[in-house]
């Protein structure tokens, strides 16, 4: 290790918890630095024979500056280090094969890529049969207790997707000839920002009950396979998931991440299935709660409480290591937190008024689904209240809309920032640059910007530099105040962007909904 590099105490203890322990999740905040422990804890499991070969599955953005840290805690540790191009189908086998046979310290791959590098067809195959027989188990009890004819379809409908899953693993006219993922000879798995993750399959006989998310994404899917072959041949001790935010958006990701990481614990518990969990360790909750168009109030029952908690955190910190920003106490710039409130314009007030009537229809099932829905009618009220214009842009430009607030805001902290380059950045999910001539909110910043006296060399865009080596060069002209004003996304320019240096403001356009993006500064600590 790096001599002039001293990891903190609490750093220290993260990497014993994962030399000496079972699986782990390393739930740090932000910045408490769970790349070095990370890289720490798989250097000391070789260097203790505990481990042969550690696989690190990081985000696709950030591998260059994981292969950075990397050689900078340990600057003699032999890596590989993944590009876009090994991952391109002409390649990918000759790199999985590197991996194989390589005897490599570390490798450092990308989620996308993560995902390319199948399991054994055999392998798929028994997983996917153990999950068949277990809902097909819970669709035959949900008959027998006279469970509502909802549930049960939403059951028979996950089994049909897992025997359609099963049917395309079994077809033999697919030549299968790449590297699987057990030829790898990986024997640790890190995995950051592992709340990507946090759309596993999951079956139950709760109905009309929120924050229960059923969602099943291929990603997580894969992952969880994956881990259940790593438990196999780890004995349970080989995987290692980091986050700030292991709870981001809904109570079943805890459960998640213990199916991930304590299957087994789970298992003895008589836990397999969600429900089982849920009946020990939560609660549903029935309150009234504004409506999604804003006009009016419902009644809404969520699976919102825990309850034999105690008992709930003994079992969930055998796996967890938890350090919060309270009692680390880490040493972070004080922020004065700003809300702008602005007032509707006309338009805005009659727009707010049709989503209602539209969401009654939708409720009254008047409508088909196909031509309106929920969703859209949310999706449409973020971007009225974000400007007016997204929905017509034939409408004027509000005086007071969010849009112009935000100009004129930008403008002040460039004003006043001449003297020392200050940066900022401004944040924008809706609305992102288009090419094709359209009204958007990133051209429409950036032009009245401009018209105030900016010089258009001092605002970019994120979406403009899609590539890695772009996005560096982007981020060293902000670090050193060429670029003043740096527009993206919460996806895009979130965790990872290290462009603090200058950072003086920073603009939320439409601000994010999960606690996870509200959390996470842009900003990356090792």
């Amino acid at each position: 290790m790096n001599p002039e590099i001293k990891l903190m105490e609490h750093q220290k203890n993260a990497v014993a918890h994962i030399l000496y322990g079972n699986n782990t999740l390393l739930a740090h905040c932000v910045g408490a630095g769970k790349t070095f422990q990370m890289i720490a804890a798989g250097m000391e499991s070789k260097r203790l024979g505990l481990a042969q070969k550690s696989l690190y599955v990081v985000p696709n953005h950030l591998l260059e500056q994981w292969g950075s840290d990397f050689l900078r805690l340990y600057p003699g540790a032999n890596i590989l280090v993944a590009t876009k191009k090994d991952f391109e189908p002409a390649n990918r086998k000759r790199f999985c094969s590197r991996i194989a046979t390589g005897d490599y310290d570390a490798v450092i791959i990308g989620h996308s890529q993560f995902e390319k590098i199948p399991l054994s067809r055999e392998r798929q195959i028994a997983l996917l049969e153990d999950q068949i027989a277990d809902i097909t188990y819970s669709i035959e009890a949900a008959k027998e207790e006279a469970g509502q004819q909802y549930t049960v379809k939403q059951m028979e409908k996950t089994k049909k997707t897992l025997k359609a899953k099963l049917e395309k693993l079994n077809d033999q006219t697919r030549k299968d000839d790449v590297v699987t993922f057990e030829q790898l000879g990986v024997d640790r798995l890190f995995v950051d920002e592992s709340h990507y993750y946090k759309n596993l399959f999951l079956y139950t006989k709760m109905r009309n009950v929120a924050g229960i998310s059923q969602t099943d994404a291929q990603k997580s899917s894969d992952m969880f396979m994956k881990c259940r072959y790593m438990d196999e041949i780890t004995g349970g001790k080989g995987i290692t998931f980091a986050t700030g935010t292991p709870v981001s958006n809904s109570m079943t990701e805890l459960y998640t991440i213990m199916r991930y990481l304590q299957y087994d614990t789970l298992m003895n518990m008589g836990m397999g299935h969600f429900d089982s969990w849920a009946a020990t360790f939560g609660e549903t909750v029935t309150a009234i709660e504004l409506s999604p168009e804003g006009t009016g109030y419902r009644a809404k029952t969520r699976f919102a409480r825990f309850f034999n908690l105690p008992e709930l955190i003994s079992i969930f910190k055998e796996a967890a290591d938890i350090q919060t920003a309270d009692v680390l106490n880490l040493p972070v710039p004080e922020a004065e937190y700003i809300n702008e409130v602005l007032k509707p314009s006309e338009e805005q007030k009659e727009m707010v008024e049709a989503f209602s009537e539209r969401a009654e229809q939708v409720r009254g099932g008047v409508v088909d689904p196909r031509v309106d829905n929920m969703l859209k009618i949310t999706n449409d009220g973020r971007k009225c209240a974000l400007d007016q214009r997204l929905l017509n842009d034939m409408l004027p430009d509000a005086g007071e809309s969010k849009v112009n607030a935000c100009v004129e805001n930008a403008f002040q902290v460039w004003e006043d920032g001449k003297d020392t380059q200050a940066t900022q950045l401004i944040f924008c999910d809706l609305s992102t640059p288009k090419t094709d001539g359209t009204f958007n909110v990133y051209d429409d910043v950036r032009n009245k910007l401009v018209e105030r006296g900016i010089p258009k060399e001092q605002i970019a865009f994120i979406h403009e530099y899609n590539t890695e080596v772009r996005k560096a060069e982007l981020f060293a002209k902000v670090r050193a105040g060429q670029v003043r004003i740096l527009m993206g996304s919460t996806p895009k320019l979130g965790a990872g962007t290290n462009v603090q240096d200058r950072l003086l403001a920073l603009h939320h356009l439409d601000c994010p909904w999960k606690p996870s993006d509200l959390e996470r500064a842009p900003v990356k600590a090792s």
